[in-house]
C-alpha cells in the first residue's frame, strides 16, 4: 500500500512515498455475515416455496406492533433478511466490496460491533420515526459506509492527497442513495438507512482506527493508535444511545 509522507527532516515541499505494511486481516466475519445471511435467504425461499408466505420475516422482521410487544429481537434480526433476490443480491454485494476493505483495518472483533450497531441503530431509528415493517441488511451497509469515510478522513494525513477523491465519491454514492431512498414510491425504509448511518458514524468517530507510522523508512508499518478502551467506550455510547431512543414508543403509546 503506498502512502504519501512528508519527512520533517526535509524540506516541506516534496513529498516522499514508500511501501508500508499493513496487518493482514482475512475478511472472517464478512464471509461468515454474507454466508449467514444468504442461508437465511435460502431459507425465506424455500419456506415461503412450501407455505406460501415467508414464516421467517413473520418470526424476524421489523413489525412494530410486536416490537412493542416486547419481541426485540426485531430490531436486529431484519438485518438478516431480504424481500427478494435484487435486494439480497444489491445488499450482499456491498457487504463483499466493503466489507473485506473496513475489517481489514478494524479486524474481526470491531468490525462485527460496527455491523451489528449499524444494523441496529438503523431498525431503532425506524422503529421510532417508521410504521411501516421492512428487512434487509442495508440499515448495516449505511453504518459502513459511514465508518469508510469515518477511516479516511481521520487519517487523511496518511492517504495525502488521495484522501479527497476517496471521500468525495463516499459522498457521491451515499447522496444518490438517500436521494432514492425519498423517492415517492420507492418503498425503502430511508429512516433505516438514516439509523445506521448514524450509528456507524458514531462508533467510527469514537472507536475507529487511527493509523499511525512506525519504524524507519523503507522498513515502516501501521499500528492502529486508537485505544481498546476508546473502542469500548465507543460501543457502549452507541448502543446506550438507541436503546434511550428505542424506548421512546413504550412511553409514547
Amino acid at each position: 500500500m503506498s502512502f504519501d509522507n512528508t519527512s520533517s527532516q526535509e524540506p516541506a515541499s516534496p513529498t516522499q512515498q514508500f511501501n508500508v505494511r499493513t496487518p493482514i486481516v482475512k475478511p472472517i466475519v464478512t464471509y461468515f455475515l454474507l454466508g449467514i445471511t444468504i442461508l437465511l435467504y435460502l431459507g425465506q425461499v424455500l419456506i415461503q416455496a412450501l407455505m406460501g408466505y415467508d414464516l421467517l420475516f413473520i418470526f424476524g422482521g421489523k413489525i412494530n406492533d410486536l416490537i412493542i410487544r416486547g419481541q426485540l429481537w426485531r430490531l436486529i434480526t431484519p438485518a438478516f433478511l431480504h424481500s427478494n433476490f435484487l435486494h439480497i443480491s444489491f445488499n450482499m454485494y456491498a457487504l463483499f466490496i466493503l466489507g473485506r476493505r473496513i475489517e481489514s483495518t478494524y479486524g474481526h472483533w470491531r468490525f462485527l460491533w460496527l455491523y451489528l450497531l449499524s444494523a441496529f441503530g438503523g431498525n431503532v431509528l425506524s422503529f421510532v420515526l417508521s410504521d411501516a415493517n421492512s428487512l434487509g441488511s442495508s440499515t448495516a451497509i449505511f453504518g459502513l459506509l459511514a465508518a469508510e469515510g469515518m477511516f479516511i478522513w481521520q487519517n487523511r494525513k496518511l492517504f495525502g492527497a488521495r484522501s479527497t477523491p476517496m471521500l468525495n465519491n463516499i459522498v457521491v454514492i451515499l447522496v444518490i442513495n438517500l436521494i432514492i431512498g425519498f423517492m415517492p414510491g420507492s418503498n425503502i425504509d430511508y429512516f433505516g438507512h438514516l439509523g445506521g448511518l448514524l450509528a456507524g458514524f458514531l462508533f467510527a468517530a469514537m472507536g475507529g482506527p487511527k493509523w499511525v507510522f512506525e519504524g524507519i523508512p523503507p522498513f515502516v508499518t501501521l499500528k492502529d493508535s486508537r485505544p481498546k478502551r476508546d473502542v469500548l467506550i465507543a460501543a457502549l455510547v452507541d448502543l446506550i444511545g438507541f436503546i434511550v431512543m428505542a424506548l421512546i414508543p413504550f412511553v409514547t403509546k
